[in-house]
């Protein structure tokens, strides 16, 4: 067994390939890799199947807290905003598509909705108090600017180290820390923007008077 003088496996797969693909074999002769790389396909297509399954938990819970299918299917709409976010991130920092990053992403699916969650359910409790729909985007919009900040940002700030590379073995957890840190505020900055605006767009649900006098009655004086 050996190390790679340079790069990653990806890297060297890719340059194998392009060396085979070169080379004159006679038919009965063919090339596959195996090792490390065929274990990393196998891990890929199993944390795929993990990401999927975790946006689908994640909705669920949602659809039942919110009594809504159309609110988390919203709120998902942070998902693939935060994948546009890692992999630019990834782009940036010239980090290769890893297992760890796979690890990101899913652990980014469970994080980047917490905002979107907050903004929705702000949203329909002002209406719910007897705002018009774009009042109350407006208002909810300034009044969770600042928790969704402040919590992207300790966020952020505490995987820095880890992604900078500060510690031993941190070379190993930096492309997950990368893939969190830009997903989650691309992320931030989209649903800030993107979420209530497809709000207004799609949210077709009427309040009546008796549902603002029942939310009336059950706040506490």
């Amino acid at each position: 067994s050996s190390n790679l003088a340079y790069g990653d496996l990806s890297e060297a797969v890719i340059e194998a390939q392009q060396i085979l693909t070169q080379q004159q074999f006679p038919s009965s002769i063919q090339a596959r890799f195996g090792g490390q790389n065929e274990e990393m396909e196998h891990s890929f297509d199993s944390l795929k199947i993990a990401l999927v399954l975790a946006i689908f938990l994640v909705y669920l819970v949602m659809a039942s807290q919110f009594e809504s299918l159309l609110h988390p299917l919203l709120i998902l709409i942070a998902v693939p905003m935060a994948v546009a976010g890692s992999i630019i991130g990834l782009f940036i920092t010239g980090t290769h598509l890893s297992v760890v990053v796979f690890i990101g992403l899913i652990m980014l699916a469970g994080i980047v909705v917490n905002n979107a969650i907050v903004l929705v359910d702000r949203i329909n409790q002002l209406r719910q108090e007897g705002l018009d729909k774009l009042t109350a985007i407006n208002d909810a919009a300034q009044s969770r600017l600042r928790p969704i900040m402040m919590t992207t940002l300790t966020t952020t700030l505490g995987l820095l180290p880890m992604a900078i590379g500060i510690g031993d073995g941190s070379e190993v957890r930096a492309p997950m820390a990368i893939t969190v840190i830009f997903g989650l505020s691309m992320s931030t900055l989209l649903t800030l923007l993107v979420i209530p605006a497809l709000y207004a767009l799609f949210d077709r649900k009427q309040y009546t008077q008796s549902d603002v006098e029942l939310n009336t009655a059950e706040t506490p004086a």
